[in-house]
């Protein structure tokens, strides 16, 4: 994992829908004269606001920039330096300019410091009422949140991740997205339709839309691609951090469409959390001889709640290895730059969350009444208002690009020997399980799919996951076989 010395943390900020209603009085006297009828006013309709520095983030580079990331289209001449604003600790206020990503439809904003900001100092950044979605929604009240600098700047060249499609990948589906995850938070100005670019073996553009959020670019074509053609893709060195240090080199690469659409939704992007297996922010634990094949992720817990893994730390105390783990395991009290990274993956686990949660219109809604007990499943976006339960095998038949996306408002209760079976070439990584309850395997059960849960995951004797337990509590493991995904 990429150094994230002084690199800004991604923090989820959520702002629930909120209706404010004046009272209707007459209009009895001039200073009266606004109450004169009914007047509603809608809070602004963010879901995710994204900032970076997240609040309460601390060791930001003196050098960094500090950016907003709205849920919806916003009115670009409502957001300035005077309605986002960066102040000091003694109420001084930063000289700067704001900018914004006119390609991502005017939803990411950016305030650049003219000076660089002061060494080990807190400050507060601030987007005041004058803020205006272009729905002509505004906060009722300002919205602030605080990070503190560290001792220096930043330096550091960004990198990439991961990207779908790979390079000379094949058989790729004519109506995906394509996605570039970062190592670190990126200034969503730099990423534009100039900057992403896709072309076709002509070398003429594709027609599309560039949008940033947590730490993923994603290009999204505006129509089909081609069947059977090969594209080039190219991310230009101006894409820069938030620092303002450019990718080192232009990334470049192509692949090949197949024939046919991939069926079902967009695949839900994990960002840096799918450099997890295992993932959680209050407890990791184990009992029984588990086997692990891929990284495990705890924070902002310690090392002292991963438990039953007799792990040791690396000589770095960067990580630790442990006989039950193919892989690495983290904690946020380990050595930089493993606190800074955590911190990311964490939200870019909640984001991957959210995004599951709201996606809209479902293909099926209500199945079996919450028991899907024996049924086989085609891919697309299924929701339950209720838990989930399964008492016998279920098959998800599809192909190797197909999407599953299943959102549960409760529990998911999987009873003891049912199992899990993929037809059809479905792969795990394409199956997405968000879960606002707890999510409980029974013993010797077998599981597909990357499990999003709000809570709790429970992994019963015997129990196996072919996918990735991604908890915004804790998981518990008892003697149980868990495996990353392939791509």
């Amino acid at each position: 994992m990429k150094s994230l010395t002084n690199k800004s943390n991604v923090l989820l900020s959520t702002l629930a829908f909120t209706l404010i209603l004046s009272a209707t009085m007459p209009a009895c006297s001039s200073d009266k004269k606004d109450k004169g009828a009914a007047v509603a006013q809608v809070e602004l309709s963010v879901t995710n606001l994204l900032t970076s520095p997240g609040n309460g983030s601390t060791n930001v580079a003196i050098n960094s920039k500090i950016s907003a990331i709205f849920g919806e289209a916003m009115l670009p001449s409502s957001i300035s330096a005077d309605s986002f604003t960066v102040t000091s600790a003694d109420g001084s206020r930063v000289e700067g300019t704001v900018s914004f990503a006119a390609d991502d439809a005017a939803r990411s904003f950016t305030f650049s410091p003219s000076t660089p900001l002061s060494v080990s100092a807190t400050y507060t950044a601030r987007l005041t009422t004058e803020v205006k979605a272009i729905s002509g929604a505004g906060f009722s009240a300002a919205h602030e949140w605080r990070f503190t600098t560290g001792t220096s700047s930043d330096t550091t060249a960004p990198a990439e991740a991961s990207k779908t499609p790979l390079a000379s990948a094949s058989n790729v589906p004519t109506n995906r997205k394509l996605t570039v995850i970062f190592d670190e938070a990126m200034d969503p100005t730099t990423l534009t339709t100039h900057t992403f670019s896709v072309k076709n073996p002509a070398g003429v553009l594709v027609a599309g839309v560039v949008t940033y959020t947590g730490t993923t670019a994603t290009f999204a074509p505006s129509q089909a691609l081609q069947a059977n053609t090969t594209y080039t893709v190219t991310m230009t060195t101006d894409v820069k951090d938030l620092a303002g240090n450019p990718l080192s080199t232009a990334l470049v690469w192509t692949f090949t469409t197949g024939s046919v659409a991939a069926q079902g939704p967009a695949p839900v992007s994990l960002g840096t959390a799918g450099n997890f297996v295992i993932l959680a922010k209050a407890a990791i634990s184990t009992t029984g001889t588990t086997a692990v094949v891929g990284n495990l992720g705890l924070s902002p817990a310690a090392q002292s709640f991963m438990t039953g893994f007799s792990e040791a730390l690396d000589s770095t105390n960067v990580f630790a290895r442990s006989i039950l783990v193919t892989g690495k395991m983290y904690a946020a009290d380990m050595a930089v730059p493993t606190p800074a990274n955590l911190t990311t993956a964490v939200s870019d686990m909640e984001l991957a969350y959210t995004d599951a949660a709201g996606r809209k219109i479902p293909d099926f809604i209500e199945l079996g009444a919450g028991d899907v007990s024996g049924k086989t499943m085609v891919p697309g976006l299924y929701k339950w208002g209720t838990g989930l339960l399964m008492t016998s095998d279920v098959t998800l038949a599809g192909g190797e690009n197909d999407v599953w996306i299943f959102q549960i408002a409760q529990n998911v209760t999987i009873a003891n020997g049912v199992h899990i079976t993929l037809s059809g070439g479905a792969r795990p990584s394409n199956i997405f399980w968000q879960v606002a309850g707890q999510v409980t395997l029974g013993t010797t059960s077998s599981f597909k799919g990357v499990i999003l849960s709000q809570t709790q995951i429970v992994l019963q004797t015997g129990a196996s996951l072919n996918g990735r337990a991604l908890a915004q509590t804790a998981v518990t493991l008892d003697a149980n076989a868990v495996t990353q995904p392939t791509p």
